[in-house]
């Protein structure tokens, strides 16, 4: 008798152990998920397709990067934001972290000056004009970057240091306020990598 109960309480711990694996297994491969969702990917003839997340960690939409001779075009489209004006910014580490998104960084900035289009003494390599979302909270907009460059070897790349991460804010730039334009919180991001 002793020997089935223990043999049954070996059992029974086999099985929670087993249940405990299992739900760490699954949060590695929603993390797994999560990341994907946000990382960058290649398209041919040098467009670069940037999934947004949202603090969720759900898509939330994309925006389509592509090189010109006048710098980086950004196509913006994304969904869930409040209907109005809002900051979009490259950072300079390419991670997105819900539900803060403060693993992104600062902004892009290797020529180390203030925030703002209006700071004399800006601005950062990062900064981009805001995008606005319509009365739905849908952003499609196409804004340029001058600044940045998707050529490898720049200081000014986007895939220098291992990548950025495109992020919009709940908020608009004021285009001033060092360090990032009052544009309140990181809302949505997507990593830009190779």
């Amino acid at each position: 008798m002793k020997k089935i109960l223990k043999i049954m309480m070996l059992m029974v711990l086999v099985t929670i152990l087993a249940s405990c694996g299992n739900k760490k297994e699954d949060e590695h491969k929603d993390h797994e998920m999560e990341e994907s969702q946000a990382a960058s990917s290649k398209v041919s003839g040098g467009l670069y397709i940037v999934n947004l997340v949202d603090t969720k960690g759900k898509k939330a939409g994309e925006a389509t990067l592509t090189q010109t001779a006048e710098g980086v075009k950004i196509e913006a489209n994304a969904t869930g934001l409040k209907p109005g004006e809002h900051g979009i910014h490259f950072h300079e580490k390419a991670i997105c972290t819900p539900p803060d998104f403060k693993s992104a960084g600062g902004h892009f900035n290797p020529t180390d000056k203030k925030h703002g289009f209006l700071n004399p003494k800006g601005p950062h390599v990062g900064d981009i004009l805001n995008v606005t979302a319509d009365e739905s909270g849908v952003v499609h907009e196409e804004v340029l970057s001058t600044m940045v460059s998707l050529a490898e070897g720049k200081s000014n790349s986007l895939f220098s240091n291992g990548g950025t991460a495109l992020v919009i804010h709940a908020d608009a730039d004021d285009y001033k306020t060092d360090p990032a334009g009052n544009s309140g919180d990181r809302v949505l991001c997507g990593v830009i990598k190779k």
